[in-house]
């Protein structure tokens, strides 16, 4: 079914909403009401994700000269951690948007970017259209979605896969080539020949805006096309490091949900078993323990993904002249790569032992605890543990270097 997103009218701020205010938390926690009920029933977050356009949280790593809100990548993974604790699946609809932010939209890296600058300030999101599923290896090229010349443009056409986040998006970034350059072409969604697919059926991040978008010879613009060797950033070293950090910060997330779930829990449940220590299960010393280890994992968790986040922060800040300091960027995919390991295995682990506090009625369909579980085992096989494990010990024993590129 094509899907077009109805958006609700809504007025931008003055300003867009900064790192750790009252404003962000009031807008993370109204984000959080209702986030259970649209994951079971499949309802989709329009009107949280038009919350997020008004609030212009998308334009938090636009400079304050620039009219953004000037914050840090630490600061970005802080909030998407607290956001993912309210609703993980409108934290992933905006991975790829802070992605093309960092790509196309800062100053700092190239000049040329401020025609999408001035649209991420006003609040407007981005979606990708990047995989092929007839891509060998994932992620590879040469790509199917093609441009082709047409007067002073081009007719874009293909179908892509896996684009999070379009669903809700304003724009969508397409990889494409013609015959022999790749680019990354930046359209409005409601540009016509291009189809949006709700047809993502995975067991988690169900809400996610991802699935199938279509293009069928779009008119593309001269301007609205970035060639990968004119500046685009997909040839920059380790240039996956922010989404892939992005997206453990939202399994870090999940944690501390399911470590709110687990205290709600055990205060709700009224009864316990006869041969148990206590009558009262919340004044059960084992119920308590485990609370006690899901806190200690989502404390852990954050702590982690934050590191990694600061370690890609002193990477950024190595590039004001548009050139990185490699040597720092694989710092900082290391850092990464080990918070994935770490955080994927506690987040396992810590939506498991929510149906230790609960007991059996935590497990009926109604309660939806079983979002947590799917939601992050969803989130960690987005790129496989296994990978980044043995690439870490051959760095470790070796000092074999990380790979640079691809989906790493």
């Amino acid at each position: 079914m094509n899907i077009a997103a109805p958006k609700d009218s809504f007025e931008a701020v003055a300003a867009p909403v900064r790192p750790r205010s009252p404003e962000l938390a009031a807008l993370i926690a109204r984000i959080g009401e209702g986030a259970s009920e649209r994951d079971r029933t499949r309802t989709h977050p329009y009107v949280e994700i038009d919350l997020i356009r008004a609030a212009r949280f998308g334009a938090l790593r636009v400079p304050l000269a620039h009219g953004g809100a000037g914050g840090s990548l630490r600061d970005l993974i802080e909030a998407i951690i607290a956001l993912g604790a309210a609703d993980p699946n409108v934290a992933h609809a905006l991975r790829n948007h802070f992605s093309f932010v960092e790509r196309f939209a800062q100053p700092a890296l190239d000049p040329q970017n401020g025609r999408w600058l001035a649209e991420v300030v006003a609040g407007k999101i981005f979606g990708l259209a990047a995989g092929e599923l007839t891509a060998l290896p994932v992620g590879g090229s040469p790509l199917e979605t093609r441009l082709e010349v047409d007067g002073e443009g081009y007719r874009l056409s293909g179908e892509k896969y896996y684009s999070t986040g379009t669903l809700y998006a304003d724009y969508v970034v397409v990889r494409a080539q013609d015959e022999g350059r790749l680019a990354s072409v930046i359209l409005p969604v409601d540009r016509e020949g291009i189809t949006r697919l709700d047809d993502w059926d995975g067991i988690g991040q169900r809400l996610t805006g991802t699935g199938t978008t279509k293009f069928e010879t779009v008119r593309v613009e001269p301007d609205e096309v970035v060639w990968d060797e004119a500046g685009g950033s997909y040839a920059r070293p380790y240039h996956t490091t922010l989404p892939h950090i992005f997206v453990t910060a939202i399994v870090a997330g999940i944690i501390k949900a399911v470590a709110q779930d687990a205290i709600a829990l055990l205060h709700r449940r009224g009864r316990s078993f006869a041969h148990a220590p206590v009558a009262t299960p919340a004044d059960d010393p084992l119920l308590q323990q485990v609370v006690g280890q899901v806190e200690a994992a989502a404390f852990a968790a954050e702590a982690t993904v934050l590191a990694a986040a600061r370690a890609l922060d002193r990477a950024t800040a190595s590039a004001s002249d548009g050139i990185i300091d490699e040597a720092l960027a694989h710092e900082a995919a290391l850092a990464a790569a080990k918070a994935k390991i770490v955080v994927d295995e506690l987040a396992i682990r810590a939506s498991s032992q929510l149906f230790d506090v609960g007991g059996a009625s935590a497990a009926k369909r109604e309660t939806n605890l079983d979002r947590h579980w799917r939601n992050a085992r969803t989130l960690a096989a987005h790129n496989p543990g296994s990978y980044k494990a043995q690439a870490i010990g051959a760095y470790a024993v070796r000092g074999a270097a990380l790979p640079k590129t691809g989906f790493f």
